[in-house]
């Protein structure tokens, strides 16, 4: 039984941070933008999109271009 409390310790602690979305977890998941690049076709990259290709968004949090 204390093993089993000091395995769930660390795993509240990774959820419950400072507030709700704060959390270690919460930057785990796949991130939007560049998700959404991946499934239209697209790629991400921070220099210019080359020549056949066009940029039609951004990734990495606005500092990459969805090209397609």
């Amino acid at each position: 039984m204390r093993l089993f409390h000091i395995l769930l310790l660390p795993l509240c602690l990774l959820f419950a941070q400072v507030g709700p979305g704060a959390g270690l977890l919460a930057n785990m998941g796949p991130k939007m933008d560049d998700y959404k690049c991946g499934l239209n076709g697209g790629l991400c990259y921070y220099s210019p999109c080359p020549e056949p290709t066009e940029s039609y968004g951004h990734c990495y949090r606005g500092r990459a271009r969805c090209c397609a």
